[in-house]
């Protein structure tokens, strides 16, 4: 990974033609052998790590003027801590690959004349001279080592480096998700969002099922743009389309699900189900439930009030394997079809279908412990009128 980096930006390349030791780890630019002293005078080896910006799959650009250490507090020679560093005790995940580089802190160091380093090559020369300066005097150590560490990188379900993760440091949060085999029933208004979120979170595996065709009403309550000749292709393949550059283990299948696609769930561990009529619903709740697998169903029915603007209510229902049958009993979701008619003059907003997307994969990552989860009950209601959501956690 690193000599394809190499070979497009300048900067590494003067980096490696000088000799330190460098490797990429994900959206990590990795420098071993960087000599110091520690308190006692003594010489330690420890590692810089700097942030990489992806403009695209092999330009990159610094974050900002910081870099992190995986050693202790640097010292000079008559034994004083290395002035002017800022920063403090700090962690970084880093991948498998990188195991011998624990992060305990960083360092911020602007350059006095221009405020930024211009390129990397400078940022790592200029930590270098302050950092490692006093140990390659004393000591004649020296981290021009040449070593080569172009490990294997961990496999991404990502086509591009995820440099948001990275440069929001919830790499390990991010982790949770790797076993996650994820699928989205129905690709409608809030189906398509929930799809668009989920395609950006790394589970392993997402699937996706809908029959229905991608018309002009479509484009006006869903992600993306609008090209034409994608109309009257069926959504499942408008949208494997649209997403297939982005991420690995997505698989979208032109099919309705009833009782006799069990098998198109075989491994799955968490569903949303997006589905518009009662009878498709009890027929997803029956398949998943039998399969033990855990799922949220999403519904709205915003409408227009007397007085003119829109009312209505966003509903999200989390059904775990332990209590769907209650909750199914509880009549949450509607599971028979409507009368004739009603879905078709039923208001579909982008907005409120791509609020109610979020609010379910919200869910869904905090029962992963992604995000932190004080949330009590199973359905919750989110009124367009004074914009709170309403449980049944006293029911």
């Amino acid at each position: 990974m690193f000599q394809r980096l190499a070979s497009h930006n300048e900067d590494l390349r003067r980096l490696a033609g000088k000799g330190y030791a460098l490797a990429v780890d994900g959206a990590h630019l990795i420098v071993r052998d960087i000599p110091y002293l520690d308190g006692s005078g003594s010489l330690q080896w420890a590692a810089f790590v700097a942030k990489l910006v992806f403009v695209d799959e092999v330009r990159v650009v610094q974050d900002d003027h910081q870099i992190y250490f995986s050693g202790g507090v640097p010292h000079n020679m008559d034994g004083s801590p290395v002035a002017n560093l800022a920063g403090g005790p700090h962690q970084l995940a880093l991948g498998q690959t990188s195991a011998d580089v624990v992060v305990q802190r960083s360092f911020s160091n602007k350059p006095r004349d221009t405020g930024k380093f211009e390129n990397f090559f400078d940022k790592i020369e200029s930590y270098v001279a302050l950092i490692a300066g006093p140990a390659m005097s004393k000591c004649d150590a020296s981290p021009y080592t040449f070593r080569v560490v172009e490990a294997e990188q961990e496999p991404s379900v990502f086509k591009f480096q995820d440099t948001l993760t990275s440069r929001a440091e919830i790499t390990e949060l991010s982790r949770r998700f790797s076993d996650e085999v994820a699928a989205i029933i129905g690709l409608g208004g809030t189906g398509s969002y929930v799809l668009d979120f989920v395609v950006k979170t790394p589970v392993k595996e997402i699937r996706a099922f809908d029959v229905d065709p991608f018309h002009v009403h479509n484009a006006y309550r869903s992600p993306g743009r609008l090209v034409v000749e994608e109309l009257g292709r069926t959504k499942a393949e408008v949208y494997a389309n649209r997403y297939d550059n982005f991420r690995h283990g997505l698989v979208l299948r032109s099919k309705m699900l009833d009782s006799s696609s069990a098998s198109d769930l075989d491994g799955v561990t968490f569903a949303f189900v997006c589905v518009d009529k009662g009878s498709s619903r009890a027929e997803v709740f029956e398949m998943l439930m039998a399969k033990g697998i855990p799922f949220i169903d999403v519904g709205m029915g915003p409408s227009l009030s007397k007085d003119g603007p829109i009312k209505g209510m966003l509903r999200t229902t989390y059904y775990p394997p332990d209590r769907a049958a209650e909750l199914r009993a509880a009549g949450h979701a509607e599971t028979q079809d409507a009368p004739e008619g009603i879905y078709r003059t039923n208001i579909q907003i982008a907005e409120l279908n791509a609020l109610n997307a979020a609010i379910a994969v919200v869910r869904f990552k905090q029962l992963r412990g992604f995000y932190v989860d004080g949330v009590e009950g199973n359905n919750f209601l989110f009124d367009i009128r004074d914009l709170k959501v309403a449980s049944d956690a006293a029911a």
